[in-house]
């Protein structure tokens, strides 16, 4: 049996190129389209889904409420398919908020042709969603063929230069994807006005981080923004990497940077998380703490095991709190994690290095 994929979508051409797609794939099985979340509610008492591919403007009940209550109810891996307008990015990021695992970012135009050119990143993140701990979500087969794959080499070759010496400033860099959004804001949230200053790579669409990004803003002491090119890393800011462009840590002088880069996806992602603790193994060596959170794949496990031979702390989200545990389970496998804490005691960790007292 293949993972049984509901679709849910007022535009009858995502519901046919959408349902074709997911009825193409031998590991996919298409249960049930509907047209609104109160035709799906009355589908979905014949059978459950394993994974709800979800739009957000649809007459008689929008997704986002339909996403609270199945949370509330049911848990159940969601992703959403939104458009790419200021108000769709910004409730996409509330639905990944409440519990959605992935956003799949549409335009208005051409959507047929986009939904076909994009049939094998949409087919791989369904089935990243089925992997998804339900449970987390509530709390907060084989792939498709894919583009060359790229190591951090592509955007910053390796050097063996030493770790560099102790500065004041010190610098926490957090990696993370499926289930990120949830447990970043849970993270943040925790941390008072004076932290160390944070640099993240989230995986998410571009033009999707900068509404991310304020929304942790409004929720948090600290200050959340996405990342521009030259922004100095300093305590009590966090710098959000732009979606679809690389972040990188440079060093001037006892101070530190980032630059805003292009270049090929690394690890299949751009941003990678790979190419930032990379940077930050090199510019940062022991003034850092390399943290990889929930999230699919093996995004950062290199970067991390870097992080920690130049001398920084590192540090693996554990399984139970993860929605996925596939990039902490990588780093910790590799030897790059030192320790493996909860979501919860993440943010004691950060305040430790700022204390200076290791890890905590």
């Amino acid at each position: 049996m293949g993972i049984k994929v509901m679709i849910v979508d007022d535009s009858a051409v995502v519901r046919q190129v959408l349902g074709g797609l997911v009825a193409a794939d031998p590991g996919l099985e298409l249960l049930h389209v509907a047209a609104d979340p109160l035709l799906a509610m009355e589908r979905m008492k014949s059978a459950w889904p394993d994974v709800i591919v979800l739009d957000i403007e649809m007459p008689r009940m929008d997704g986002l409420t339909f996403l609270r209550k199945l949370m509330s109810e049911r848990p159940t891996p969601v992703v959403i398919c939104s458009t790419l307008t200021d108000k769709g990015t910004a409730t996409s990021v509330e639905a990944l908020a409440a519990g959605a695992v992935a956003v799949v970012a549409k335009p208005r135009l051409d959507l047929k042709r986009f939904l076909q050119g994009s049939a094998a990143e949409l087919v791989a993140t369904v089935k990243a969603a089925a992997r998804a701990n339900p449970l987390r979500l509530a709390a907060r087969a084989c792939a498709p063929p894919a583009p060359p794959r790229y190591s951090a080499d592509a955007v910053l070759p390796a050097a063996p230069a030493r770790a560099l010496a102790r500065t004041t400033d010190q610098v926490v860099a957090i990696g993370t994807s499926t289930g990120g959004t949830q447990a970043l804001e849970r993270v943040l949230t925790a941390l008072p006005r004076v932290s160390p200053g944070l640099v993240i790579v989230q995986h998410m669409p571009e033009k999707f981080t900068a509404a991310f990004a304020q929304r942790l803003h409004a929720l948090c002491a600290i200050e959340v923004r996405e990342a521009a090119n030259g922004d100095r890393v300093r305590p009590g800011l966090a710098l959000i990497a732009p979606g679809g462009r690389h972040m990188l840590l440079r060093r001037a002088g006892a101070q530190y940077h980032v630059d805003i880069v292009d270049g090929p996806p690394v690890s299949r992602h751009r941003p990678s998380v790979d190419v930032l603790f990379r940077s930050v193994a090199r510019s940062a060596g022991a003034n850092a703490l390399g943290i990889i959170m929930t999230g699919m794949g093996d995004d950062g496990a290199a970067g991390l095991l870097e992080m920690r031979g130049a001398g920084a702390r590192t540090v693996a989200q554990d399984e139970a709190s993860c929605v996925v545990f596939g990039m902490p389970r990588e780093a910790i496998r590799r030897g790059a994690a030192e320790r493996c804490v909860a979501l919860d005691a993440i943010d004691r960790e950060i305040m430790a290095l700022q204390a200076g007292q290791g890890l905590a």
